[in-house]
């Protein structure tokens, strides 16, 4: 278990980092502002951070975290007899609830913009639907490559809700949308079928 103090600092770094984002892209964020903001010591950045990358790094393990306790108690709840459809949707829901709990940082995930934040979104959202893609394959054969079946999903996905945020949807309406196409295209047979 980390240190309180260790926690704190670290708690402190990001919240200062996910604020100048407001005001600057995370390339032009230099370690000298970050640590002036928060009011520590280059030290004692470079004690628990080897660079900005690793710090938005932990910031992006904190979520997926979140995301996967989100996950575990959906499957719980709606999904005892791990159908494959439905935890893809709970997936789907995890990614939806941590990105609307954290979009004030998920607001600058613009590949223009900040193209480090937005490949390591990427990144992360695509391994963890390529994860469990690997799990249900055995009940939902894949018809092309788990990284193909896994790619179009998100890529298509994460476009279906950015446009939903351009239009103003609600992240309801994005929501129950984002699953009636994610469980139209599993019950159609086009990328997987059932043994």
């Amino acid at each position: 278990m980390e240190d309180k103090r260790v926690t704190r600092t670290k708690k402190i770094l990001k919240e200062t980092l996910l604020h100048l984002l407001n005001d600057s892209l995370f390339e032009d964020i230099s370690i000298k502002e970050l640590c002036n903001r928060a009011g520590i010591s280059r030290v004692t950045f470079y004690t628990h951070y080897n660079d900005k990358f690793d710090l938005i790094d932990d910031v992006f393990s904190d979520m997926q975290e979140q995301g996967e306790k989100i996950y575990r108690q959906l499957q719980a709840e709606n999904n005892a007899s791990l159908d494959p459809v439905t935890g893809y949707c709970n997936l789907l829901d995890c990614i939806l609830t941590v990105y609307s709990e954290n979009y004030d940082f998920f607001r600058h995930i613009n590949p223009a913009e900040n193209s480090y934040l937005s490949f390591s979104f990427y990144s992360r959202v695509l391994k963890a639907v390529e994860s469990h893609t690997e799990t249900v394959k055995e009940s939902l054969l894949p018809k092309y490559s788990v990284r193909k079946i896994t790619a179009f999903l998100c890529y298509g996905l994460c476009g279906f809700v950015a446009e939903g945020r351009t239009a103003k949807c609600s992240m309801e309406t994005i929501r129950r949308e984002a699953k009636e196409i994610l469980r139209g295209i599993l019950y159609s047979n086009v990328l997987t079928e059932r043994p």
